[in-house]
């Protein structure tokens, strides 16, 4: 099925700031895109009245003229966008036919996500064109990444960020902002200031009337648009667009724009004062615009238009209302991006004895040496090399566009990763501690991590996460938080306990095609040493490894428990003559338990030992699958060894039985053997 070629005036997708010269023939083009975004709008509302498309839809109207000028004005080839559910228009004129966006709507076979996300929530990465999430403000991150991955690759790109005046009050509005201005981005941060967040007016969100303030405070330049004139719009956005352009410097703009629909189809605008929606239909663009162009003798042109918008409308309508509807099949297999397997890394030298932290050093090392893509990024990371020293003397070697220390701003750093990563480049984000990427809990959990699910869009990213423990830090210092990043879908998780294993772990973290979350132990960082060296077999790490092997049962564990669970069963060896196989998962995610399974053939009792919490915590799934499958073919009933449920204490005495110690360890399996 082919749906219908657009009207010759919707051929035109970009104005040049030359073009404006030609002022009416400029808006003639800009009413025509405005039209049929209007007109699809109410046609969409009309469909999902009749219960055609489910969910709910949002709708642009009153906000074409903004949507319009910035889909003309922005150059398509290289610049980067994220649209939010008001701006139909612009994903109009950015990629696609019309009728890929009704599709979208439909959620039929034919949507371009696959009926996967919700009818708004989409995009086309691939144009960089970054389909929007719920959590306002978390989408301005990732256009930061995908304009600087732009910059870095040669093209003169600019980004253009959007948010409305609810959105403004979040803090990924104001850690995106300050991220561009200290990185010098050439990113607009456009507000679409429409006077309400859903029911609330702009005087429960922010003090006084006016946001474009905010700027200076940024030490940006800000400017003010009333986006209800078209011309106004036109010239004013494109002498920002230009600017950001030349200079490599973000600009906030406060655009005075309309929602004239309400928030969502749903809402019946009960809460406005009485007068304000009719003032608000009084002062629409369109309506304006139109006027203005027949007054101009353009009239016939105008009505031209309409029909022709009208009839393809119609006829696209009808065709994708045809299109057949979604069949399952198995759509969980694109949870997660296939990655490329071929050999990617030189041959190494000779071996070095060193630390977990040494060799976690070394592997991004070699990472930046070879592979030009690559970028490392976090917290004093740069000159100070990390509070573990993991990221020592890479910034002498390799500078500061490539070693980038990052505001303490952990929401955005992440989105400003993803949105490289979406675009080419293949960032690795440290952490101070793991407990701190809890900041930065939506954009890894509900973007980076359902990215290629909802879009196709690889997103190849590496977090670090030192982790964990024993050294008394404290409740915000010491967590192992797996479980939750377990929870969600679309994420990978390595967990090293040797350095061998943490070199390995992040050579193949880096070449994979999805989020990768590398947990390292803090107590393993320089707890041991051993001779580590590059490893052809580097991606067995992704399966489990066997460390001791026994008759009396299974032990599994991960991390640093792999040392505390060697010494405990090297001591019951010794005293009790009891063995155990001993399997370091070092992959939590994807979780291969097929050497489980063997292991547990012979030996017929399984142990899981783990330093998170008991409750919720990831063995309780490793016994629940195997428990699930080989339940008569076991012994005894699973035995779990986890910490304590209360957060973790700070005084050692009290952190020693918070958390699994050797001789905790032992005693568990004396009483379960007996």
């Amino acid at each position: 099925m082919t749906f219908p070629e657009p009207p010759e005036h919707l051929r035109r997708r970009r104005l040049a700031p030359a073009d404006l010269a030609a002022i009416e023939e400029a808006l003639l083009a800009t009413y025509g895109w405005m039209h049929l975004s209007r007109s699809a709008d109410n046609r969409i509302l009309e469909l999902f009245r009749q219960g055609r498309i489910k969910g709910t839809v949002t709708g642009g109207q009153g906000n074409e003229t903004l949507a319009a000028a910035l889909g003309l004005l922005l150059d398509k080839s290289v610049d980067v966008v994220s649209w939010t559910h008001r701006d139909l228009c612009g994903h109009l004129l950015w990629s696609g036919h019309l009728g890929d966006h009704l599709c979208q709507y439909l959620a039929n076979s034919r949507s371009p996500t696959k009926g996967r996300e919700g009818n708004v929530h989409h995009g086309d990465p691939a144009a960089r064109s970054y389909p929007m999430i719920s959590h306002l403000g978390a989408m301005l991150s990732n256009v930061l990444g995908g304009t600087d991955s732009q910059r870095r690759l040669g093209h003169p790109a600019v980004g253009v960020a959007l948010f409305g005046d609810g959105g403004s009050s979040t803090g990924d509005v104001h850690e995106s902002l300050n991220l561009a201005s200290v990185l010098g981005l050439p990113v607009l941060f456009v507000v679409e200031h429409n006077h309400y967040a859903y029911s609330t007016p702009i005087r429960e969100q922010f003090h006084g009337d006016s946001l474009v303030t905010r700027a200076a405070g940024y030490g940006i330049e800000g400017i003010r648009v009333n986006a209800c004139d078209t011309e106004e719009s036109l010239r004013a956005l494109a002498t920002a667009i230009e600017k950001v352009r030349t200079t490599s410097r973000p600009m906030l703009v406060e655009a005075r724009t309309l929602r004239l629909r309400g928030h969502a189809a749903y809402d019946t605008c009960d809460y406005l004062p009485e007068g304000l929606q009719a003032s608000w239909n009084a002062a629409d663009g369109l309506p304006a615009l139109r006027m203005r162009l027949v007054a101009a003798g353009a009239g016939s042109r105008v009505e031209a238009i309409e029909q022709a918008n009208l009839r393809f409308l119609e006829d696209t309508l009808a065709l994708a209302l045809r299109v057949p509807g979604i069949t399952p099949d198995d759509f969980t297999a694109d949870v997660c991006a296939p990655t490329r397997l071929e050999p990617t890394w030189l041959p190494g030298g000779a071996p070095e004895k060193l630390t977990m932290a040494q060799a976690l050093q070394r592997a991004h090392l070699k990472i930046l040496t070879e592979r030009p893509e690559s970028l490392v990024l976090g917290q004093d990371i740069a000159d100070y090399g990390g509070p573990f020293k993991v990221t020592e003397h890479l910034l002498e070697k390799f500078g500061r566009s490539r070693v980038i220390n990052t505001p303490l701003a952990e929401s955005s750093t992440v989105g400003y990763a993803t949105g490289l990563a979406l675009n080419g480049h293949r960032p690795i984000v440290e952490f101070q501690f793991a407990d701190f990427a809890t900041e930065a809990s939506t954009q890894i959990l509900l973007n980076a991590g359902t990215y290629h699910f909802r879009s196709g869009a690889k997103v190849p990213l590496v977090l670090r996460f030192p982790c964990g423990g024993g050294l008394t830090f404290g409740s915000f210092h010491s967590q192992d938080l797996e479980a939750i990043y377990l929870h969600m879908p679309g994420l990978k998780l390595l967990y090293p306990s040797t350095p061998q294993d943490a070199y390995n772990a992040l050579l193949a973290a880096y070449e994979d095609d999805n989020p990768v979350l590398l947990f390292e132990h803090k107590r393993l960082y320089r707890m041991l040493k051993e001779d580590v060296a590059f490893d052809p077999d580097y991606r067995s790490v992704w399966k489990p490894r066997l460390v001791r092997q026994g008759t009396h049962g299974t032990i599994v564990t991960y991390g640093e428990m792999v040392h505390l669970v060697a010494e405990a069963v090297d001591y019951l060896a010794a005293e009790y003559e009891y063995s155990f196989d001993v399997i370091d998962l070092r992959a939590l995610a994807p979780l291969d338990l097929d050497p489980v399974r063997a292991s547990l053939a012979r030996t017929h009792r399984l142990a899981v030992v783990h330093e998170g919490r008991l409750t919720g915590g990831f063995g309780a799934e490793i016994v629940a699958r195997l428990t699930g499958e080989l339940f008569h073919e076991l012994d005894a009933a699973p035995l779990r060894i986890a910490s304590l449920d209360s957060p973790v204490p700070f005084a050692p005495e009290l952190e020693a039985v918070y958390r699994p110690t050797r001789d905790r360890i032992v005693d568990n399996l004396v009483r379960w053997l007996e």
